[in-house]
This record gives C-alpha cells, sequence and structure tokens, in this order.
C-alpha cells in the first residue's frame, strides 16, 4: 500500500498541471487549425510537434516558434 498512499500525496499537485498540459494543448491544435499563416514551418510540421511533444514542449515551441503576430 506504500505506492497507494504516494500516489495521493502527489495528486493534488499533478491534477492542475494535467488540466494546463491539456488546455494548453487544445488551445495550440485549435490555432494552428484555424490559422494558414506561420513564422516558420507548415501545418503539418506544427500539428505533429504539438502532437508529439504534446508535455508543454510542443506547445510552447508553437506559440513561441510558429505563431505568427496578429
Amino acid at each position: 500500500m506504500p505506492e497507494t498512499t504516494q500516489i495521493n500525496e502527489i495528486l493534488p499537485f499533478l491534477i492542475p498541471l494535467i488540466i494546463v498540459q491539456f488546455g494548453l494543448l487544445a488551445f495550440t491544435l485549435h490555432h494552428i487549425l484555424t490559422h494558414n499563416h506561420y513564422k516558420r514551418g507548415t501545418r503539418t510540421m506544427w500539428l505533429l510537434i504539438a502532437i508529439v511533444g504534446m508535455e508543454f514542449i510542443g506547445p510552447v515551441a508553437y506559440l513561441l516558434l510558429g505563431k505568427e503576430d496578429a
């Protein structure tokens, strides 16, 4: 049962991170699919980066490097 106790202790910290992660991914995918112009790369490339690098890295990379300023 020690494993269950450890999971229960860190769960309050993990839930907000998971929510932020999926929210950021959803925003990034929505932006990629609704815009036609990017600073660097193509739509396909950014979709692959965002999905494969789902854990913050892909969406943050897109927002910093690929998202064209409005």
